[in-house]
């Protein structure tokens, strides 16, 4: 979550393909911005649930682990 609000509070990331900064050149500074506002949201969600997928699976490991050391 720290990690997606530090994604969201930098001004001056860079997340467009080289055919999306060409058009963005195109349109101008305001479109421009909007257009990588856009594509950082789009891409915040896949990685947050990317995220509570590997946090949940990463817990379920650990108690498995100690469940199986305890019975040796």
């Amino acid at each position: 979550m720290l990690f997606c609000l530090l994604i969201l509070n930098l001004s001056n990331l860079m997340a467009q393909c080289a055919l999306c900064t060409k058009t963005a050149q195109q349109l101008g500074d305001g479109p421009a911005a909007g257009l990588n506002k856009g594509i950082l949201y789009l891409m915040v969600i896949p990685l947050g649930i990317l995220s509570i997928i590997g946090i949940k699976w990463y817990k379920k490991e650990k108690v498995t682990r100690t469940m199986e050391d305890g019975e040796q």
